[in-house]
This record gives structure tokens, sequence and C-alpha cells, in this order.
């Protein structure tokens, strides 16, 4: 044998190949990235609850209730600052004057009975859009002056009808039927509170002080 084939080895003259395993192929970083980004993912969710805990609540209506026992400062107070000043409680309101700083309560009214005098002022005044708080006045107000009666007669003024208008006749400018209708009594009453005092609490509180409005 010459020395080239000498080297040959295998069978059928074909080179014998060594077993050599082959690398396994890197499993594909698609499989690993999910599972990756779901952690990811809650790790950023958990530190935004720890840094702001309320932060993902702000679009759910139902998690804010302003007006619920588990709301700050239950039960309500609300104030509001002008020539008067109002603080709110469950049951009505006090009214500071602005000048005197003198403080009277006003209870809150709710709807009237209908066919009343006060109904026909509470519908007059809804459209006019006054507060409760105004139509609070504005009961309060008339009950001092003529307890609502239409023909609620002051002997020693004059004054006439539920608002008291002194003298009585200036009613007339709203009917001719100033002596017996309610209706009548009360624009022309809600027109002169509205020019003179602005608002019904600016009467009371000056009825307050002064004794009259």
């Amino acid at each position: 044998m010459g020395r080239h084939e000498a080297e040959r080895k295998g069978v059928g003259g074909r080179l014998a190949i060594p077993n050599v395993r082959r690398p396994r192929a890197a499993k594909s970083s698609k499989r690993s990235a999910k599972p990756a980004a779901a952690f990811l993912f809650a790790g950023a969710l958990l530190m935004v609850s720890i840094i702001d805990p309320y932060s993902g609540n702000m679009v759910m209506a139902g998690m804010v209730d302003p007006y619920g026992p588990n709301s700050p400062g239950y039960p309500q107070d609300f104030s509001y600052k002008a020539e008067q000043q109002f603080s709110f409680n469950r049951g009505g309101f006090t009214l500071v004057s602005g000048g005197s700083k003198t403080a009277i309560f006003v209870s809150l009214v709710g709807r009237p009975d209908p066919g009343t005098a006060k109904s026909i002022a509470f519908d007059y005044v809804s459209k006019l859009k006054w507060s409760q708080a105004q139509y609070s006045c504005l009961v309060s107000l008339w009950q001092r002056e003529s307890n609502w009666r239409v023909d609620s007669y002051n002997k020693s003024s004059g004054a006439y009808g539920i608002p008291q208008a002194l003298p009585g006749i200036k009613m007339a400018s709203v009917a001719s039927d100033w002596q017996t209708n309610p209706e009548t009594q009360i624009r022309w009453g809600v027109n002169y509170i509205t020019k003179r005092y602005g608002t019904a609490c600016s009467a009371l509180a000056h009825s307050d002080q002064i004794g009259w409005y």
C-alpha cells in the first residue's frame, strides 16, 4: 500500500466522519419576551400604586362620593361670602350681615303645599333661579312682616299685604287686584327686594338689624 492509501479509513472508500454533536440552536427570544413584558408591566403598576395610590381611581366616578358618610367633613359644610356670610349646616344656615356681623339663624324650607301663597312665591322665584337659601330667607322675612296674609294691614304705618308695601297701592303697578291677589303682591314684593337689596337674604339681614326692609 502506498502512503496515501494507508491513511484512508472507513468502508467502501468513504471517509469516516467523526461523530460531532451539533450545537443546539438558541431558543427564540420571542417566547421569553412575553413573561418579561408582563413582569415589567406588573412592576410598573405596583410602583404607581405605592407612589400615588389614588392615581388609578381618578377616572372612576364611583370611587368619589363627596356627599357620602365617608367624605371629609361629613356632615357637609358650605360657606359663601359677600355682603352677607352664609354658614350652612344640615338643618338650616346662619346668616351674618357684612356690616355689624350680626348673626341670625334661618331654617331651610322645602317645597310648600300647593295652592298656598308660599307655593306661588316658590314657583315664581324658581323661575328667577333663586336658590333654596334665598327662598328660605324670603319665607322668614314675610313670615315676620305679615305671616303671609294677603290682607295684613299695619295700622301704625299703613303697610299692606304679604310684602307689607308702603303704601299698599304701590302694588297696583303689577295689577289692579293688589288688595286680594297673593300673586300680584308676591311679584311686586320680589321685584322690590331685587331692586333694593339684591337678594332676599340681604333684605332679611337689614330687617333683622333695623326692624324693617
